[in-house]
């Protein structure tokens, strides 16, 4: 399935992306809202993870480990979130992914790894049918729940003393494109008591009025089955 997305209509007139991107994949969720940012048109190709489309031939090409998302730029092939998202900070400056302030810079860096790194990969679909294989499906849900509680304390942490109306001040940056999908999955997906969490509810707040993040969201993607 195939869709043009675009954060609005004065979206910049460039050579059209290809995003190869699954609806609940939040690594997938992070592009989507950086291309809308950025007022980036985009090709969405859905690859549909549960019916084992990312191991197809096609799909190895682009990625050989098999993950989405991949951005396809004219002849440039990048997978990998946290590489696609660099990359369209080099290539398309406009709505910068990242501060000026080197410290808040650092802080943007750091909460996108614990994201990326002590969050998202205990979750993904090979772990938790791994856990319901050899454990329980009850046991799953616990997993991911304790999980996403230890990553979001260090967020909080974290994140004291720096956020404002976003993760590190009043404007959007890269830690934000890690923590918004990470926490619609929480509630969503995993069932997470987010009163633990304020200054995450606080975000996730400001992150439900954007309309790049509202389009970029699951639900609206042109493969959700919701």
């Amino acid at each position: 399935m195939e869709a043009t997305t675009a954060s609005d209509s004065n979206a910049l007139q460039v050579p059209k992306l290809k995003l190869y991107s699954y609806w609940r994949s939040s690594c997938s969720f992070r592009v989507r809202i950086a291309l809308n940012l950025k007022g980036l048109n985009y090709e969405y190709k859905a690859v549909n993870l549960l019916k084992g489309e990312q191991f197809s031939p096609e799909f190895t090409k682009l990625n050989p480990i098999s993950y989405v998302p991949v951005l396809v730029d004219e002849d440039v092939v990048v997978a990998d979130s946290f590489a696609i998202l660099l990359y369209l900070e080099e290539k398309y400056p406009q709505h910068p992914l990242l501060p000026s302030d080197l410290q808040k810079k650092a802080i943007n860096f750091q909460a996108a790894n614990i994201v990326s790194s002590s969050i998202q990969p205990l979750q993904n679909l090979a772990i938790l049918k791994y856990i319901e294989e050899k454990v329980s499906s009850d046991e799953r849900l616990t997993w991911v729940q304790y999980h996403i509680g230890k990553g979001f304390t260090a967020l909080e942490k974290l994140l004291e003393g720096y956020a404002g109306k976003f993760a590190t001040g009043d404007e959007v940056f890269l830690a934000d494109l890690f923590i918004a999908p990470q926490i619609h999955g929480a509630i969503t997906r995993f069932k997470v008591d987010m009163t633990q969490f304020p200054i995450l509810s606080r975000l996730n707040d400001s992150y439900n009025e954007l309309p790049a993040f509202q389009a970029a969201m699951p639900q609206n993607q042109p493969d959700a089955t919701i």
